[in-house]
């Protein structure tokens, strides 16, 4: 009797290649090739004959749902973070759960310095200004911003991962000092770049523009919240391309109207794609739509590597980025 193919349901529209590797790998595919989250109910139905699901940060993968899947074997989710999913249901069901770090580390990085250059320089004003038909002509005092180069200035790095690292790598070229909070030491960064471990109340106090890089967990709800906000220079930037819930969106929406910080960039929001009630009427915050990892390359590179995982795991090999059930 000819053994049945695994089978994969993908519940998200994917950039190319899609999911001609599991079909080149011998699976069966049901892909819901639409851009937009499935509902809960979907989402059930796709998985009941599933031995394997790629989704997104934007399915929520909990103890029902994998209940209803009696024959899933790997859970691949098509980001770095994996807050969507409940790592400690999936093992007790035996369920690897995969992710796809390092290959958007680089974009991350880059797209973290757009949001600095664009909050510390007034980009996002100047550029609203010129559409409305406002703008009429160079003054010496129009959307002056601050500098964001030179020894004078420092960048502090919440969380030194492989996203902090290359963030921080990114400032040598401004000539900037570089702090980091991290759990443990990080020698490459302080042997390369001088980089300087400290607390996060050091932090706050001393950095220029603070960028954060901490995967959310129930200990990071929230880092950043009104007394976070209040120990930071009036002059500094807040950059975060991690996860929206690690600022507590309501008091960077009071800090940034009343002047506690300077300006802040945002590619992630607490409660996506929902914002905090008044933070788009703000003129000092520079919005993103989740875009950190939005390059062709990037995205093909973790559309590769979720289908290289699937094809691994339900061929009986190791999965190449298996998550840690119990770790952070």
């Amino acid at each position: 009797m000819t053994a049945r193919p695994p089978h994969v349901y993908v519940s998200r529209a994917l950039p190319a290649p899609g999911v001609g590797p599991l079909l080149a790998a011998g699976c069966t595919v049901e892909h819901r090739d639409v851009d937009s989250p499935p509902s809960p109910e979907e989402l059930r139905a796709g998985v009941a004959a599933a031995d394997g699901l790629l989704c997104l940060l934007t399915e929520r993968i909990d103890a029902p749902l994998l209940d209803a899947a009696p024959r899933l074997r790997i859970v691949a989710n098509l980001a770095v973070g994996f807050d969507n999913i409940d790592r400690a249901a999936a093992a007790e069901r035996g369920i690897v759960v995969t992710n796809t770090p390092d290959v958007l580390t680089e974009a991350t990085a880059d797209l973290a310095w757009a949001l600095i250059l664009a909050a510390a320089r007034r980009v996002g004003e100047g550029e609203r200004l010129v559409r409305s038909g406002g703008w009429t002509g160079w003054s010496p005092l129009q959307l002056v911003g601050r500098a964001v180069g030179g020894a004078d200035r420092t960048l502090g790095i919440v969380g030194m991962g492989k996203i902090g690292l290359a963030t921080a790598r990114r400032a040598a070229g401004f000539g900037m000092a570089v702090c980091y909070t991290s759990r443990t030491p990080k020698p490459v960064a302080e042997a390369e770049l001088g980089a300087e471990r400290v607390d996060l109340d050091e932090l706050l106090a001393r950095a220029d523009v603070v960028s954060l890089h901490v995967p959310y967990s129930p200990e990071a709800h929230h880092l950043i919240g009104a007394p976070q906000l209040a120990a930071m220079k009036p002059t500094a930037v807040l950059v975060n391309t991690a996860r929206g819930a690690v600022v507590d969106e309501a008091a960077l929406v009071t800090a940034l109207r009343q002047g506690t910080i300077a300006a802040a960039g945002l590619d992630v929001y607490e409660r996506e794609p929902a914002l905090a009630p008044g933070l788009a009427d703000l003129p000092n915050a520079v919005l993103l739509p989740h875009l950190g990892s939005a390059t062709v390359e990037t995205r093909a590179a973790m559309v590769e590597l979720a289908c290289a995982n699937l094809v691994a795991v339900l061929h009986g090999d190791p999965p190449l980025t298996p998550v840690d059930p119990l770790g952070a």
